[in-house]
């Protein structure tokens, strides 16, 4: 239940705090799915604080993103920022540098959907500057 505007109601726990050197800011995942051979699929939540983003990356198979609250942004290299909020869908093509995290001033949480990970997973790159972020 929100208390406040601006707060993002948890449909998952918080998980674990994503590692400085691929966020930029407070982010947790919470793993729903592994990755296995039967379901080739991870599936998990992602909570971003204000401000809070990924660096860019891509994923073999691609991403798919569903907003399940709060506000945040999405770019695909090369094209304009997107913003996101509660119900939208993000699809981020196969190898494709993109990166996705909350608005400044509310936070967002997401699912996310990788597909037959048998060809990997993801591959992490820089982070996101804060003039990219500003955008």
């Amino acid at each position: 239940m929100k208390t406040e505007k601006n707060t993002v109601t948890a449909i998952f726990p918080k998980g674990e705090k994503g590692s400085a050197d691929l966020f930029t800011g407070n982010a947790y995942n919470y793993g729903m799915v592994a990755p296995d051979s039967t379901y080739t699929t991870a599936v998990g939540n992602v909570y971003f604080e204000p401000g809070a983003r990924s660096n860019w990356h891509s994923h073999p198979s691609g991403q798919i993103l569903i907003i399940t609250d709060g506000q945040g942004f999405h770019q695909i290299e090369g094209q304009p920022i997107e913003t996101l909020k509660k119900g939208d869908v993000v699809t981020c093509p196969p190898n494709v540098r993109h990166w996705h995290g909350a608005s400044p001033e509310i936070g967002m949480q997401q699912l996310y959907i990788v597909p037959n990970t048998e060809k990997g997973v993801v591959n992490w790159e820089e982070a996101v500057t804060e003039e990219q972020y500003q955008q």
